[in-house]
């Protein structure tokens, strides 16, 4: 038996396949003209039709859509989760999932205090000393509601409205999750990892299918269960153009090469580990990313540069960072396949 010796020899001669995929993917949901203070003076003053514009009129839209999802919950036998402070809310959706028999619904519902950007009214006076209400955007702990869902199309995923005005909410979908669905209706055979394909009949078709996810079906995903779900606008305030519209906060890309035998896997990634001990320094993370790396005392360059080498229990893992960019890589081995997976994690500002 020939035994590789590099990682060229590895992707050269022991990959039995790869697929390369959107994996996770965080995106803001928002009503775009909601924003900013003047935009909610102009909700209140034209949607609401009130001439005082101030932050009181819109906690009776608060308490309706609490009571909404409340309701909802009763109504369709959600279970109810309070999230305690550190609880990792995946772990909490794992145990829910274990016991959820359907294809398409409602796993819980789950309520957590976070800090958020809201807005409120302060008291200001004018130069007669008279008082008049102002709109500030500010930052507070408020209620966020979590629907942990699983769809038809996207498999596990949720969406998660803020409580408070303009009830700002997030979407996390995993194109794995969707990849996996989509084959399975197109009748192509798979053996699934957790977040992955450990085998596949037909790679190349799969890969059509990993690239045929973009903003229509992420998109039509909001749309369905927006319609779904309890939220603050009305069928009026959509008709005005108060809609909630998407963008890219965070997204993750995975390129998984699934190989032969363990010990490939072992020689790939010991030579990784190898020949990228230094790339998080200054002078090395510029290959990566296409920056110069000034380190002079008046400018130099801001961010975190560092490369650490993770083991947990015997499956090592690489990461590189650079400011709030991340990439990851592990060797990952179970008893169905042995894969070296990469994964990128692009952080994208907020809009």
């Amino acid at each position: 038996m020939t035994v590789a010796r590099s990682v060229h020899d590895v992707l050269d001669e022991h990959v039995r396949f790869e697929v390369e995929c959107i994996d996770r993917m965080y995106l803001n949901v928002y009503v775009p003209g909601l924003q900013y203070a003047p935009g909610l003076v102009g909700y209140v003053h034209q949607q609401l039709g009130l001439p005082i514009a101030s932050t009181a009129p819109l906690a009776k839209i608060t308490e309706a859509f609490v009571g909404a999802v409340h309701r909802y919950a009763r109504d369709n036998n959600a279970a109810w989760v309070d999230f305690a402070k550190g609880q990792r809310k995946d772990d909490v959706m794992h145990e829910h999932l274990a016991g959820f028999t359907g294809t398409d619904g409602v796993v819980f519902i789950g309520r957590a205090q976070e800090k958020t950007s809201l807005f409120r009214t302060e008291k200001r006076r004018d130069s007669n000393g008279d008082a008049y209400p102002w709109i500030v955007k500010t930052t507070g702990l408020v209620n966020q509601f979590y629907f942990y869902c699983v769809d038809d199309d996207f498999g596990p995923f949720f969406l998660k409205f803020c409580s408070y005005f303009p009830y700002n909410a997030k979407l996390c979908i995993n194109g794995n999750e969707w990849a996996k669905r989509q084959a399975a209706k197109a009748g192509i055979g798979f053996t699934p990892l957790d977040n992955g394909f450990a085998a596949i009949d037909d790679p190349a078709a799969l890969q059509a299918i990993c690239d045929g996810l973009g903003p229509d079906q992420i998109d039509a995903l909001l749309r369905k269960w927006l319609a779904r779900l309890p939220h603050p606008f009305t069928a009026a305030d959509r008709q005005a153009g108060y809609r909630y519209d998407l963008s890219i906060l965070q997204v993750e890309f995975s390129l998984t090469q699934t190989l032969d035998k363990p010990v490939s896997g072992r020689v790939f990634f010991e030579q990784v580990i190898r020949d990228n001990l230094d790339i998080g320094r200054p002078d090395h993370v510029s290959l990566i990313f296409e920056r110069r790396i000034i380190n002079g005392r008046k400018h130099k360059t801001p961010g975190r540069f560092r490369t650490r080498v993770i083991t947990d229990g015997v499956i090592p893992s690489l990461h590189v960072d650079y400011k709030n960019t991340k990439i990851k890589q592990y060797h990952n081995c179970d008893a169905r396949s042995h894969a070296v997976s990469d994964y990128v994690d692009w952080r994208v500002s907020r809009c």
